[in-house]
């Protein structure tokens, strides 16, 4: 028997339920909602809202009402626009919106300026989205598996950039506004047309580097101190002098709180880990907290 359909305008029967408890979080993943309760943006003190996978194929304006929320899950749905009043959440910090069917982001969408997390994998993105451009908060990016062939020259305006996620694109040359990112700390170029590598050196705070499945013929030239992810990787580092690093997790799970998605992202939190495998990897997050 298949899950019941809500109700346009009403809450589910649990909602009151999960409210009640006091964390001011709802959690309606898995449902089959076409659209988002109105009840909902009346829930001015709501902090978490998980839509995820629920077929969701638009969102009401009236979104900008909830003030609070700090997390806005919509991942695995069927959107293909954004509203403006999403832009309008001067509170929210972790936005997941992988696997739905956006072409671009509102010009609106740089408003966001406390978001230190987006995840925007699996859509339609053909080209880098510039209202990003303007979140200098932002700490972790995720934009695998969309269609990007470039990145904007402008990109090291996002200074607070430490961990970015562009597997799965097109990109055939390595885009050389990344040689002026010499903060991040992570980055994953795996699945693309990628022929070669300039000197990564001026990445200096790099400590993971990915770029598996390219057509390249061996490792870039990175510091002693980066971890390596792809074609001769593990015999470059075996002809360092000092250890080779253990292998940080470089596309940690989601439900972990802000301290321990700081030590999964930077590889400090043990083998809790290592534990997702690349076909998993549509369930996993690029979270924020990566510190400076």
């Amino acid at each position: 028997m298949g899950i019941a359909e809500s109700t346009p305008d009403e809450l589910p029967s649990d909602a009151e339920e999960q409210l009640r408890s006091g964390e001011q979080q709802l959690e309606l993943s898995g449902r089959r909602l076409r659209r988002l309760p109105s009840a909902v943006c009346a829930l001015s003190r709501l902090q978490k809202l998980y839509v995820s996978g629920t077929g969701l194929r638009e969102l009401p304006e009236e979104i900008e009402e909830l003030r609070e929320l700090r997390i806005l899950a919509l991942d695995f749905n069927k959107l293909e626009r954004l509203p403006d009043g999403l832009c309008r959440l001067p509170r929210l910090t972790r936005l997941y919106l992988g696997g739905n069917r956006l072409l671009a982001l509102p010009p609106d969408f740089a408003q966001l300026q406390s978001l230190r997390c987006l995840w925007i994998e699996g859509n339609f993105l053909r080209r880098f989205p510039r209202p990003l451009l303007r979140l200098v908060a932002l700490q972790s990016l995720q934009m695998g598996d969309n269609r990007l062939r470039a990145l904007p020259a402008e990109l090291p305006r996002m200074t607070g950039l430490r961990g970015l996620w562009l597997y799965g694109n097109r990109f055939e040359e390595f885009p050389p506004a990344l040689l002026r990112m010499g903060r991040l700390h992570i980055l994953d170029l795996d699945r693309n047309r990628l022929g070669g590598f300039p000197d990564l050196h001026p990445l200096r705070a790099l400590r993971v580097f990915s770029y598996d499945h390219n057509p390249v013929t061996g490792p870039p030239r990175v510091a002693d101190t980066v971890f390596l992810v792809g074609e001769g990787a593990v015999e470059r580092m075996a002809e360092r002098d000092e250890p080779i690093p253990r292998q940080p997790a470089r596309r940690p799970t989601r439900a972990f709180d802000d301290e321990e998605e700081e030590d999964l992202l930077i590889g400090g939190a043990g083998p809790r880990a290592l534990g997702p495998t690349r076909d998993s990897l549509r369930a996993l997050e690029a979270p924020p907290g990566l510190g400076t």
